[in-house]
């Protein structure tokens, strides 16, 4: 993937349409996975773990009748904890208050109240396509089984769609951006064909190393922790990158590192041949553990990271 946009931009017609879908729903329903499959490149962070996704990520999505610029949003806190989950939550308002369209995204045969919840914060204005993920699992069930469950899920809200989809296989995914397309506004795109992401390569080297986190160390230690990029620099074909993952305690800081480091240099080795595979080109990663106490409350701190 390269950063520096080629600036091809798709063949229009008079009905070309452009617009912006947030992706929004409750922790862990697999809206990364989602956008990951919907552009067709990986630039979210998907695990088995709620509450992994903390940024809202663009991702962009075109073919010659349309652009579609998805939204990633982090999971919708139904409890607060910290300043962090607070910010968390309103990055999840600010990303839906203006886009075209809003996918909610629900796992199939489950309808909790936290994702009853997160319809209650929807604006009432959007649109709201509702997304049943997982089906492949409802499916080997009576087929009237899931057909109950998207008529309870309706009575809920007053939804313009419904799709189903799988999004760790793919399914229905192709389907629901045909749902999409006619629901935007006709304009002209707003990014090259070729991009993918607005983020920045070195945005998307944070994020593969908070991925890495979560894949590797224990339920709860990754939500102690964060990631900033302290260092980025391109030469002679060569991406060089420092990051420093920040612990709330020097506890933590041992567990993180391991035994004679290796934990902390097999997260570091995976990261960086996700980046040279991203990148289209070759990583130096150096990662680092520092300790700042209470950085999940310091709410400047949360700013200067872009929560």
């Amino acid at each position: 993937m390269s950063e520096v946009s080629s600036y091809n931009y798709p063949p229009q017609s008079e009905n070309f349409r452009c617009g912006f879908v947030a992706i929004v729903g409750r922790p862990n329903v697999g809206k990364s996975t989602l956008m990951n499959h919907l552009i067709g490149q990986k630039i979210s962070i998907t695990s088995k773990k709620a509450q992994t996704t903390r940024h809202k990520v663009n991702g962009i999505y075109t073919d010659n009748e349309a652009q579609l610029i998805f939204v990633d949003t982090p999971g919708f806190q139904t409890y607060h904890r910290n300043a962090l989950n607070d910010r968390l939550n309103q990055n999840v308002t600010e990303a839906v208050a203006g886009v075209d369209v809003i996918v909610f995204v629900i796992e199939a045969l489950r309808f909790s109240d936290a994702d009853r919840e997160v319809l209650q914060q929807l604006p009432a204005h959007i649109p709201v396509v509702l997304v049943i993920n997982k089906v492949d699992k409802a499916k080997a069930k009576d087929q009237s089984v899931l057909q109950n469950f998207i008529d309870e899920v309706q009575q809920a809200y007053k939804f313009t769609q419904v799709a189903l989809v799988s999004a760790k296989h793919g399914l229905g995914v192709a389907q629901l951006v045909h749902v999409l397309k006619p629901m935007l506004p006709i304009g002209i795109p707003l990014y090259p064909e070729d991009m993918v992401t607005d983020k920045s390569a070195r945005f998307l080297a944070m994020e593969i190393v908070r991925e890495k986190l979560f894949r590797y160390l224990g339920e709860e230690l990754p939500y102690a922790m964060n990631v900033e990029v302290e260092q980025f620099t391109e030469e002679d074909g060569l991406y060089r990158i420092y990051i420093a993952v920040l612990v709330d305690k020097e506890s933590q800081k041992g567990i993180l590192i391991g035994k004679g480091g290796e934990k902390l240099k097999k997260i570091s080795t995976e990261a960086r041949l996700d980046m040279e595979k991203l990148f289209e080109t070759k990583v130096f990663l150096k990662v680092w553990v520092k300790v700042k106490s209470g950085w999940a409350d310091d709410i400047r701190f949360l700013r200067e990271l872009g929560m």
